[in-house]
Parts: C-alpha cells; sequence; structure tokens
C-alpha cells in the first residue's frame, strides 16, 4: 500500500516536471517568434509561436503574438481567430481585445471594430493605443471631431507614443490639411525614427503637394527600413508615375507584386503606366489582374476602359464605364469618361447628360467641365463653352488643355488674339504640346503674320505632329 503511494507521488511528480519542462519550452520559443516578427521573418515567426502553443495549449500570449504576424501579412480573418483564441483564455487582456478590433477595422467590420476599442479601454482607462485606433474608425466613418478627441485623448496619456501622432496626421491629411499632417508624421518620426508607415505616410502627402523629389526620399526611407513594405514600393511607383518616369514606375510595381501577388492596386497602377507608354495590351492584362482579384474595383474597370478607347474599341469601353457604374453610381470620372464616347460618336446631348452627372457628383472635376465645354463648342454654344472652360481653368490653372480648348473655342470664333492669348498659356505650361503651336499658327496666320505662323507650324511638324506639318505645306504654298 505505502509503495503504491509512494509511485503514485513520483508519477505526479513527473508530470509537474514535465509540464514545467513544457512551459519553460514554450517561453522559449514565444521568444524566438517575437525576435522573427521584429526582423520581419513572419513565416519563421508562426513557426515559433505554433510550436509555443502545441507546448502549451492555453498560452494566451503566444496566440496574441501569432494573431499579430497573421495581421502585418495582412491576414486578419486568421488574426482575428488568434485573438479570439487569446481572449478565450484571458478575458483581461486588453490588447488582445484591441489588436482585434484593429482587424475587425481592416476587415471593415467597423461595430465590431468599436465594441472591442471600447472593451480594451474599459479594461485599461488608459489604454493609449486603443484610443488611437478608435479614432481611426471614427476617422475612416468621417466623424472627425470624435476622431480628434479620441487622438488627443491617446496623446494627452502619452506624449511620447508615436502612433497616435501618426493617426492624426494621417486624419489630417483625409481632411486636405496637408501642413497638420506633416507637422504630425514628423513628430512620429522624431519619436521613432524607424517608424516605416509615418515616413510613407509623410511621402504621400508630400506627393499630394507634388513634391515628387520629398516623397521619393520619405519612400526611400521606409523601405530601408522595412525592405518588405509593399505599399512604400506602390506609392515610389506613383511618384516616379506623377514625374513621367514610367520604366523606374513599373520596376517599384513590379517589386510591389512580387511581395504581394494579390496586391490589386499595384496591378491597377502598372497598367496606367503602360498605358502612358501606349503599351494598351499589357495595361489592360494588369487591368484585368486588378478586377480578378477585386471584382468591384471600380478604377481598374474604369482605367480599363480608358485603354479600349485609345485602342479605339470603343464599344468595350463603354461596357467598362457602364460596369463600373453599375458598381458605384455615384463614381463621376466613369460619367465623365462614358461622356467621350458620346460625344465621339455625335451623341452630344447624351455626352452633355453625363457631364453634368459627374459635375454634380464632384464639382470640382475640371476634366468633366472642360470636356462639356468641348461639347457645347461642337454644339456651336459658344458662350457655355467659354463659360466651361473659364471655370475648368479655375479649379486647375495649371491644365494645359483646357486653355488650349478654350483656344480652340476663340479661334472658332476669330477672336484671334484671345486665341493666341490661351496657347501662349497653354505652351507655358507644356512646351511640348503640338497641338498648341499647330493652332497658334494658324491664328497667327488668318491674322497675316505670316512669319509667326511659320515658325509654329515648323515647331509644330518638327515633333511629328501631322497636322503641324499639313498646315506648314499649305501655309508655304501660299506664301510662293
Amino acid at each position: 500500500m505505502a509503495q503504491t503511494k509512494g509511485k503514485k507521488k513520483k508519477k505526479q511528480v513527473e508530470v509537474k516536471i514535465a509540464d514545467d519542462e513544457g512551459i519553460f519550452q514554450a517561453n522559449q520559443w514565444l521568444d524566438k517568434g517575437y525576435k522573427h516578427y521584429l526582423a520581419n521573418e513572419y513565416n519563421k515567426a508562426i513557426e515559433a509561436f505554433s510550436s509555443a502553443i502545441a507546448l502549451n495549449p492555453q498560452y494566451a500570449l503566444a496566440y496574441y503574438n501569432r494573431g499579430n504576424v497573421y495581421a502585418a501579412q495582412d491576414q486578419y480573418e486568421r488574426a482575428i481567430e488568434d485573438y479570439n483564441r487569446a481572449i478565450e483564455i484571458n478575458p483581461k487582456e486588453s490588447w488582445a481585445y484591441n489588436n482585434r478590433g484593429v482587424a475587425y477595422s481592416f476587415e471593415r467590420q467597423y461595430d465590431k471594430a468599436f465594441e472591442d476599442f471600447n472593451k480594451a479601454i474599459k479594461i485599461n482607462p488608459k489604454h493609449f493605443e486603443a484610443y488611437a485606433n478608435r479614432g481611426n474608425v471614427f476617422a475612416d466613418k468621417r466623424q472627425y471631431d470624435k476622431a480628434f478627441e479620441d487622438f488627443n485623448k491617446a496623446i494627452e496619456i502619452n506624449p511620447k507614443e508615436a502612433k497616435a501622432y501618426f493617426n492624426r496626421g494621417h486624419t489630417y491629411s483625409d481632411k486636405g490639411q496637408n501642413d497638420r499632417a506633416i507637422e504630425d508624421y514628423n513628430r512620429a518620426i522624431e519619436i521613432n525614427p524607424q517608424y516605416a508607415y509615418a515616413y510613407h505616410n509623410r511621402g504621400r502627402v508630400y506627393l499630394n503637394k507634388g513634391q515628387y523629389d520629398r516623397a521619393i526620399e520619405d519612400y526611400n526611407r521606409a523601405i530601408g527600413i522595412n525592405p518588405q513594405y509593399a505599399l512604400a514600393y506602390n506609392s515610389r511607383g506613383n511618384a516616379y508615375y506623377y514625374r513621367g518616369q514610367n520604366d523606374k514606375a513599373i520596376e517599384d510595381y513590379n517589386r510591389a507584386i512580387e511581395i504581394n501577388p494579390k496586391f490589386d492596386m499595384a496591378y491597377n497602377n502598372r497598367g496606367l503606366a503602360y498605358d502612358h507608354k501606349g503599351q494598351y495590351d499589357r495595361a489592360i492584362e494588369d487591368y484585368n489582374r486588378a478586377i480578378g482579384i477585386n471584382p468591384q474595383y471600380t478604377d481598374a474597370c474604369n482605367n480599363r476602359g480608358l485603354a479600349y478607347y485609345n485602342k479605339g474599341q470603343h464599344g468595350k469601353a463603354l461596357e467598362d464605364y457602364n460596369l463600373a457604374i453599375g458598381i458605384n453610381p455615384k463614381y463621376a470620372r466613369a460619367y465623365s469618361n462614358r461622356g467621350l464616347i458620346y460625344q465621339d460618336k455625335g451623341q452630344y446631348d447624351r455626352a452633355i447628360e453625363d457631364y453634368n452627372k459627374a459635375i454634380e457628383l464632384d464639382p470640382k472635376d475640371a476634366m468633366a467641365y472642360y470636356n462639356r465645354g468641348n461639347t457645347y463648342s461642337l454644339k456651336g454654344h459658344y458662350d457655355k463653352a467659354f463659360e466651361d472652360y473659364n471655370r475648368a481653368i479655375e479649379i486647375n490653372p495649371k491644365d494645359a488643355i483646357a486653355y488650349y480648348n478654350r483656344g480652340l473655342a476663340y479661334l472658332k470664333k476669330e477672336q484671334y488674339d484671345r486665341a493666341i492669348g490661351d496657347y501662349n498659356r497653354a505652351i507655358e505650361i507644356n512646351p511640348i504640346l503640338a497641338d498648341a503651336y499647330t493652332n497658334r499658327g494658324i491664328a497667327y496666320y488668318f491674322k497675316g503674320q505670316y512669319d509667326k505662323a511659320i515658325d509654329d507650324l515648323q515647331k509644330a511638324c518638327g515633333m511629328g505632329y501631322e497636322n503641324g506639318c499639313k498646315g506648314l505645306q499649305m501655309v508655304l504654298q501660299e506664301r510662293k
């Protein structure tokens, strides 16, 4: 009997030792996983955290950290599963609620996100990050006053919390308050010089301000900190695209896609770069990939329509514009582009209807105004055309095409001096706009200033513009 008791006691001790050893090994795997996570070695981190969970299935911290790795890879459903398990094991862990709320917000499940952030704050009223993240959801819902309240509260609790400044900067950027956004990103970077997201978003603000070199500098810093940052490559590609460096842009979009083959935005943007290079078939391939990944991607549908339009396949273009409008009836650009199709087909009233709709949805769409102006001009309604051109120029004073089109209307009305003034401005903005040289040459011709006419038409012809060459030939023959 005593011997049996001794064996039982020995077995209990052995089990206890085995349990302790398992917990010890689980802790070691947790430490390894965390180091891999900090090094952006996500697959190794997942393996390590999974090993910790295998050794200790009640290890809430291992589930929580594995959820963080999934979230870093945009695998939000798997992240939520791990946060659920961590909360089930430890319902008082505020960070698990906070991070699950972040995952829900990326999945656009805002009500669930609010519940989680509120729960985190209830458990820990000083949870500055939960305030910062709840502020993000308010901002996504365009409840900016509530968003700023939460960001300010987070900063009040912890003035050294870079993320709160980052989030507030992001909201200022969304509101178009670029300078205030830059101030907050600067503060975030000052607190955390390795904050790749802050460099990226500050670069985005510089991009919006047209400061492409400064934007590229910030994207370079973000990529230097995190070479697997697909969004930073995509954004740097955008900066190169706006600088007209399409090949460099394509290189960056390639890298973004290599890192994340499901990156629909990168396919769409690469398509735009190919479009600018006149490689319409390759552009269409990329738009197809983007739409295949995200069938609701209205920009990609619209852009594919533009590529078909540029190829002269107006029927397919019209299908894509209709598709974009079907997905989002408030998508202004698709109406404006569809208007061009109707305009080309001579269906001017239908074109004007679409331009009206585009302007109703986006009163600052300069292109819709000057396209409508073109249609009015084609109908001979020059006064209405001038009103639209004037509005387009008021919205965007650096739009060479708007000056060109207004100049064309003046030319048709035989107001040659005004036409020449607008062509001068168009050429000043875009010195390689061959159409403007051609039409200015024609205006000079009608004014009897033949030398100036010949000079402009020679420049247009030298740019390879056929109408410029024809105009030059006509003037030279008449001078003989």
